[in-house]
Parts: structure tokens; sequence; C-alpha cells
């Protein structure tokens, strides 16, 4: 359109007339005469908006997923933190199940013996000492523990407190080379002395050349004079092999100990010794023999057969 005179009043006259609308919209409110226009533009103009909306609003969340992305982030995070802590909860728990069992039984054989024990756990393997087969436990002075006191667990004898510190103590462990108990036979009550190999059996000394022994019998300790270092009764292990008498005057025995020593974490140390020895109380029952199934053939002869079991000349 050209700029004249005619245009330039027809453009003030339009303006004129979409105040005069304004003012007449806003002065009627709801019962404005032109709501009716403004909804039949709404029709019109409506699709048109939503589809600029829609073609905008990729853009849009764009902006939302990249200012959500660091709060999704966190989310994960905090999830994956939750499923670690939940491993973790759960490894524990059943780390404590086990310690549970294990103290559950050291109580039994404890129980059993009628021995006054203090629970330690294992804390270190070897000592500044130079002890081979040590290990330091989280009880000491303070608990009450001397030198020279039994320690045991839920499968028998364990050792003997070798250096007490306040709140710790060593452990002299009965494989050790250095060790060495007084034991008696279950049952014939064959006395001996058994000494620690490291991780071999340990090795026994009867005291009578000519005891009858054999594989699978089982020792205990004998007990120390005043209970120290060794209460009587803990068990200690079985006999794996017997050495051929040859007529000296001990025997010589290997014995698997009871206890795992590579294995400890509960313990308990004696503080307080049985007042009768348990004598084998403290053994656990013995395994029962499994029966050996027997198969009986029966052998029925057949009717062709002649009656003197001889075969018929052809």
């Amino acid at each position: 359109m050209r700029d004249t005179r005619e245009s330039r009043l027809l453009l003030v006259l339009l303006i004129a007339i979409a105040f005069a609308l304004i003012t007449v919209d806003i002065r009627g409110g709801e019962d404005s005469p032109v709501d009716g226009a403004r909804r039949g533009a709404a029709t019109v103009f409506g699709p048109i908006e939503d589809g600029v909306s829609t073609a905008v609003d990729p853009v849009g969340n764009a902006i939302q997923a990249v200012k959500d992305s660091g709060s999704r982030h966190d989310r994960i995070a905090q999830l994956e933190r939750d499923n670690a802590g939940l491993k973790a909860k759960l490894g524990s728990d059943d780390r404590n199940r086990s310690r549970s069992a294990q103290l559950d039984k050291m109580l039994k054989t404890a129980g059993a013996g009628q021995y006054g024990i203090k629970g330690a756990e294992v804390i270190a393997i070897g000592a500044a000492q130079g002890f081979s087969w040590t290990v330091t436990i989280d009880v000491g002075a303070n608990d009450g523990i001397k030198r020279d006191m039994t320690v045991l667990n839920g499968d028998g004898l364990v050792g003997r407190v070798t250096t007490v510190g306040p709140g710790t103590a060593t452990v002299l462990l009965a494989n050790d080379p250095d060790f060495t108990v007084g034991t008696r036979m279950e049952s014939t009550d064959e006395l001996g002395f058994a000494s620690g190999q490291g991780d071999r059996p340990l090795r026994v000394e009867l005291l009578n050349g000519k005891a009858k022994i054999k594989k699978g019998d089982r020792l205990v300790t004998f007990g120390s004079q005043a209970d120290k270092p060794f209460v009587p009764g803990v068990p200690v292990g079985l006999v794996s092999r017997v050495d051929p008498s040859g007529g000296d005057l001990t025997r010589t025995i290997y014995v698997t100990p009871f206890v795992s020593f590579s294995k400890l974490d509960i313990v308990g140390v004696v503080v307080q010794a049985p007042r009768e020895d348990p004598r084998d109380e403290v053994l656990p029952p013995k395994p029962k023999p499994t029966p050996t199934p027997t198969v009986t053939v029966t052998v029925t002869p057949s009717a062709d057969a002649p009656a003197d079991g001889l075969q018929q000349e052809q």
C-alpha cells in the first residue's frame, strides 16, 4: 500500500476502533459484546497456536531435560548407593549369622564342660614375639585375662594365652611347634603329650608303648596342675595315623585337630575352670556308622533243567 493521505486516515480510524473495542470489552466483563467474537477467534486460531506450541515444545522439553538431568543423576546415584548399602548389609548379616553360629557352638561347648569363658574376637595373625603360629585377640588384662589361660572355640582346643596387654592378648596356637599339651584318650584313658607340627597333624607320644589305638579314636586335654595352662576335658582331635609298635616305651600317633587354625574368628578364654573334670562330656556324640546294604541273590532253577542239574545230551 502506498503511503497516501487516505491510507494514513484509514490507519488512524482502525486504531481508534481497536481502542474502542478494548474499552467496551473491559467494561463489559463476562457480558462483553465481543466475547462471542473472542471465542470464535479462539476456535479459528487455537489449532494454529497448538501447532506452534507442539513445534516449540521439544525445545522446551529439551531445556527442561537439561534442568532435570542433574536431579535424575542424583537419584540414580542415590539408588546405587542404596543398593551398595543393601549389599553391604546383606554381607554383614551373613557374617553376623556365621559369627552368631560360632558363638552359640562355643557356648554349648563351654556349658558342657562347665567352663567360665570370656568371649573374644581374633583381630590379628602372628605377633612381634616371633611365634610362627599365634593370633591376637581383643581382650586383655582389663578383661581379667591372664597368662597361661586355656583358649577354645566351639570345636575344641585353640591354644593358650602367652602375652597379655591392657586390651589385647597373644594366643599360642595348638599347632605351633613350641606347643605341648597333656592328652587323654577317650574311654581308654591312655595318657600322652601332643605337640604342634604347623599345618601337619599333631604328634602325640603315648606313655604306654603297648596301648591299643585305632584310627578315629578321640583325645581331650588331660588338664594341668591348678588348671594352668590347660583345663581338663577340652576336645583336641581324632587319630589319623598310628605308628607300628616297635616295643618302645612310648607309642607315636598322629592326631587331626578338631579346630581349623586358619579359620579362627570367635574364641573363648577360660577364666574359670570347672569344679570337676568333665571327662568326655565335651566331645560331640559319635557319628552313627552307615549300615552297608546287603544283596541276597536267589537262583531259581528252570523248569527245563534236569533234576540232577546235569546238561542233557543232545
